[in-house]
């Protein structure tokens, strides 16, 4: 048995924020039901890099994001479609839904009109600025509520401007939101016996992540500036460059002060009394970190980490992408799998990064082919037959 196992998730999202949370609960045991447009399904299928397979190609950008899914397609817009979805929703434990503000209301398949049918639905939506307040109608993407939110301003070398994240941040973390609210209003509804609708604003979840940087501002007034990969608090902790050219990352505190020193060669500095304090440190930034930079430049990245982590001073490497999914470590601990697929074949994903004792591993299948499951889903759960699913089919509401 795996965690999630005997909930029911119709899934109306689409993109990245939605999809990538309904992929985790998938995976760890949730029945997802993906609904979408028929024809040209959710927009990210059309998206690049696309995996070419001997007859079709498959967007490698939806497969990241849709695992383990099933699929089927309804059309909305359509007075039959909009009444499947309702019988749906009175077959399931959560929808989740990504539509702009008031745009399911106009279908009849907002809270108000499934929770009708529903009392026990939990109601999941996300948007970019939330339902209420005077940005409620904006329209945004991940960067946008980067921008925004904070985390951009924050991003970026010391006296430069403001960068991007190399992830697509407010996405990602915008899913993992999601699961906490389906994940808590799941447990809520133990209790209380009673449907929820959660209002889950992209903008406020970027806020939410603020944390050091809010707590700053609040203790001290401070509004943070870009430092790169520095921290405002603590010295050392920073890139550095190696004789090799490749970089580490450096992060300690008072106790890894003097073995740091020692392995670097900067003795004196190990027995300044002066420089013993993290406050003090801070104090002599720029003079500190030039010191360390120049130590750090007469070693390649493997010698320094490795001598780091002889003395217990944390360190590690800065790996791109093809170092990462090749390290040893990760590969150790079987980050990467694969399913197989029934256009492209065989293809790697990154897991669900836990390991249960006491449950069922997690599992992941290919991402669904468009409508894979449609006659599936709607005979299972609504019984209908097959004549009527191919009337449906015939008037254009799936």
């Amino acid at each position: 048995m795996r965690p999630l196992e005997g909930i029911k998730i119709l899934d109306l999202s689409r993109v990245l924020a939605g999809p990538f949370a309904s992929m985790i609960m998938a995976e760890l045991g949730a029945q997802v039901i993906k609904v979408e447009q028929p024809i040209q399904g959710d927009e990210t299928r059309g998206y690049e890099p696309f995996v070419k397979g001997e007859k079709e190609s498959v967007s490698a950008y939806f497969m990241a994001f849709n695992r383990t899914k099933k699929s089927i397609t309804v059309n909305l817009r359509h007075a039959q479609g909009q009444q499947l979805i309702k019988q749906l929703s009175t077959k399931v434990d959560v929808v989740l839904e990504n539509f702009p503000v008031g745009t399911l209301k106009k279908y009849g398949l907002d809270y108000a009109s499934l929770n009708a049918v529903n009392p026990l639905l939990l109601y999941i939506s996300c948007t970019g600025f939330g339902e209420t307040g005077p940005y409620a109608s904006r329209k945004g993407y991940d960067t946008v509520f980067q921008a925004m939110g904070g985390i951009m301003s924050l991003t970026g070398e010391r006296g430069g401007g403001p960068v991007k994240p190399g992830l697509p941040v407010a996405d990602l973390t915008s899913g993992l939101w999601l699961c906490i609210a389906v994940l808590s209003t799941i447990i809520g509804r133990q209790t209380s016996k009673v449907g929820a609708h959660v209002d889950f604003s992209m903008l406020d979840g970027q806020v939410g992540l603020l944390s050091l940087a809010a707590a700053r501002f609040f203790a001290l007034g401070e509004v943070p500036q870009r430092m790169g990969t520095e921290h405002p608090g603590r010295i050392p902790s920073s890139a550095f460059v190696c004789a090799d050219g490749k970089w580490v990352q450096i992060t300690g505190a008072d106790q890894h002060w003097v073995p740091l020193c020692n392995l670097l060669g900067l003795e004196a500095w190990a027995n300044d009394p002066t420089l013993a304090k993290n406050s003090n440190r801070i104090k002599r930034r720029d003079e500190v970190l030039k010191g360390l930079s120049s130590a750090i430049s007469l070693l390649d990245r493997d010698e320094m980490c490795r001598r780091c982590d002889a003395v217990g001073v944390p360190a590690g490497p800065i790996l791109q992408v093809d170092e990462i999914l090749s390290n040893e470590h990760v590969q150790a601990r079987e980050v990467v799998g694969e399913f197989s697929h029934p256009l492209i074949g065989v293809f790697p994903y990154l897991k669900v990064p836990f390991k249960f004792e006491g449950f069922d591993p997690v599992q992941a299948s290919y991402p669904p082919l468009l409508g894979e499951h449609t006659d599936e889903v709607l005979g299972d759960l609504l019984g209908l037959d097959p004549r009527a699913i191919e009337a449906l089919r015939a008037d254009h509401a799936i």
